[in-house]
């Protein structure tokens, strides 16, 4: 329609494009995010000023985060795995959080660290097949 422009102008007159209403969705969206994690962190902490600081940090660090991430995958084919991996042991420990079975907080980071470094020594290592597009 109008590739990536927010806004046409026609006959003098300002209009919105479909774009504009998505990224509406989008910053909608994100702003529900962020009202959810302040109860979150009010479980955590008193401090207005921690509670502020790491909101506003975890806003403006998130999308380059993102971004990072897909340019890594570029160069480690198996990293892509070894996140969707995480994110199941992190789902798993959140479930038995409030069982007697609980999961060190050493552990975890050993975990996670461990399966980012295989991941990226395999895909070293392991070079994957290039596809046959014709």
């Amino acid at each position: 329609m109008h590739g990536s422009k927010f806004f046409i102008k026609k006959n003098h007159i300002l209009y919105a494009t479909p774009m504009f209403i998505v990224l509406i969705v989008i910053e909608f969206t994100d702003l529900l995010f962020a009202v959810d994690s302040i109860p979150a962190i009010l479980a955590i902490s008193n401090d207005t000023f921690v509670i502020f600081t790491s909101n506003v940090f975890a806003i403006l660090g998130l999308r380059a985060l993102y971004f990072a991430v897909v340019g890594i995958t570029e160069y480690f084919y198996y990293l892509k795995y070894g996140l969707s991996f995480i994110l199941v042991f992190v789902g798993v420990k959140m479930l038995i959080a409030d069982t007697p079975y609980k999961i060190p907080i050493a552990y975890s980071l050993l975990t996670i660290a461990a399966i980012i470094t295989i991941c990226i020594l395999l895909s070293v290592i392991i070079k994957p097949k290039k596809e046959n597009r014709t």
